[in-house]
């Protein structure tokens, strides 16, 4: 028989959360996992607890759905960050939010590494438009080119970076290679070829040497798109060293002893075959690792009794009830329910009465019906049953087996992960009845983040 236990086993090692959080050499926690599992929320709980103990945190969210902003009683986040305000800082902590802009970090880039005129001419062409709002792999590069801004402006000791959702949780450790080699690769380099070479003369030199591909180019992408990106190319000519140097330096960041990455994910199979995946690739880019975030794990407050002793005792209940009823003896004749068939009952029939009119169907405190009582004040003195309170009983204990069940699953599905990854502390957050949507369930989730199993007996 599977136990219903679900607290860790003691061979799986414990994530002590505010021990990371306090740790002064912490400075980037990474909240990544497969989409839907609770990484925003961890994020902002983990900023809001860090920020109460004495730091000072930026949290940086790259949800479209502005769930943070709300939680965090802000009206709406962009790229600046913004101070949080409910935040207790008795401590001498701080707590600032922002949410990615995408396109407003690219223009930051090129302002930032190109004189204005070039500027201009890059934030105005029509290819680099399209490639600042929606390009494959843009948002992440984005996210990390964030990241690296704020680690370097050191206002902060403590960043926490919300990844974005995304079919694959590893796409944002790809981006930035991604990207800066694309920014930096062949492809950009021959359409680079005619500004090297200058004006006409480089085009006559393009067409004579490259007619086919050109050609080609054209009809794949049309004239004016390939005008419009060896426009964009000679304009950002001086800075796709640049991504490329500062792709390298965001890697390495994501590397450094001072980072420190938190996978989060739910009890559930899916989401924790993507959780080990993720887990093995960090380890293979030998990124640092803190553990394991099990979300929206399931508790009971009877655990002692298990799932097949709560239905057994339900279809005790069933049975006992089905003998009841059959036991029942049947109404003989001249009972008062046939006695009540006479004149009498048929004056109650037509709601006549000797002492005066009678409503049975009203329904009415002060009416009166042939056994005295009106519907209404009838109603007030039933008592339950015997047999409700039974069919109470058993449906409350099948309702506590579905419950021990889940219990279960989740357990061998969370034992699963452990026994590949035996090495990786691990946390449990038990769910909140309800949705998270201001500081005091932000709290409530950094307490169970934060919770030793032994400190309850819940």
């Amino acid at each position: 028989m599977t136990s219903d236990n679900t607290t860790l086993d003691a061979s799986a090692p414990r994530l002590e959360v505010d021990a990371l959080l306090d740790d002064p050499h912490t400075r980037i926690v990474v909240c990544c996992g497969s989409g839907g599992v609770g990484k925003t929320t961890t994020a902002a709980a983990l900023g809001v607890r860090a920020a109460e103990r004495g730091r000072k945190v930026v949290v940086l969210t790259i949800d479209p759905a502005r769930r943070l902003a709300q939680s965090m009683g802000i009206s709406e986040l962009d790229n600046v960050p913004r101070q949080v305000k409910g935040v207790d800082e008795t401590s001498g902590g701080e707590l600032h939010a922002m949410m990615l802009d995408m396109k407003r970090t690219f223009d930051e880039i090129v302002e930032g590494h190109a004189d204005a005129d070039r500027a201009r001419a890059i934030l105005e062409n029509p290819f680099y438009q399209s490639l600042s709002a929606g390009f494959a792999g843009t948002q992440e590069y984005m996210a990390m080119e964030k990241l690296g801004q704020l680690r370097a402006n050191d206002e902060w000791d403590l960043i926490i970076v919300d990844t974005p959702p995304s079919r694959s949780a590893l796409d944002f450790l790809d981006a930035p290679k991604r990207l800066g080699s694309f920014l930096d690769g062949k492809f950009i380099r021959v359409l680079m070829a005619p500004a090297k070479v200058g004006g006409r003369a480089g085009m006559k030199f393009l067409n004579v040497g490259m007619s086919m591909m050109t050609g080609t180019l054209s009809k794949l992408m049309g004239g004016q798109l390939l005008r419009d990106v060896q426009t964009f190319v000679a304009a950002m000519d001086t800075m796709f060293g640049g991504f490329r140097t500062r792709a390298d330096a965001t890697y390495r960041l994501l590397q450094a002893p001072g980072t420190a990455f938190l996978v989060v994910a739910a009890p559930e199979r899916d989401a924790l075959r993507e959780a080990a995946y993720f887990v093995e690739r960090l380890a293979a880019e030998q990124m640092p690792l803190a553990g394991l975030v099990l979300n929206r794990v399931h508790g009971s407050g009877a655990a002692q009794l298990s799932a097949e002793r709560a239905l057994a005792a339900a279809e005790a209940l069933t049975d006992r009830m089905a003998e009841d009823t059959h036991a029942d003896p049947p109404a003989e004749a001249g009972s008062a329910p046939e006695a009540a068939a006479g004149p009498a009952a048929d004056r109650t029939e037509n709601n006549l009465e000797t002492n005066g009119i009678v409503d049975l169907d009203g329904g009415k405190a002060g009416s009166r019906t042939a056994g005295g009582l009106s519907p209404a004040a009838a109603a007030e003195h039933v008592t339950p049953t015997s047999a409700s309170a039974a069919q109470l009983a058993a449906g409350l204990l099948r309702l506590h087996a579905e419950r021990m069940q889940v219990l279960a699953r989740e357990r061998r599905t969370r034992d699963r992960f452990t026994a590949l990854h035996p090495e990786v502390p691990v946390t449990e957050v038990a769910a909140l009845p309800g949705d998270v949507h201001d500081l005091a369930g932000l709290r409530a989730i950094g307490d169970r983040l934060a919770l030793n199993p032994t400190d309850t007996d819940a």
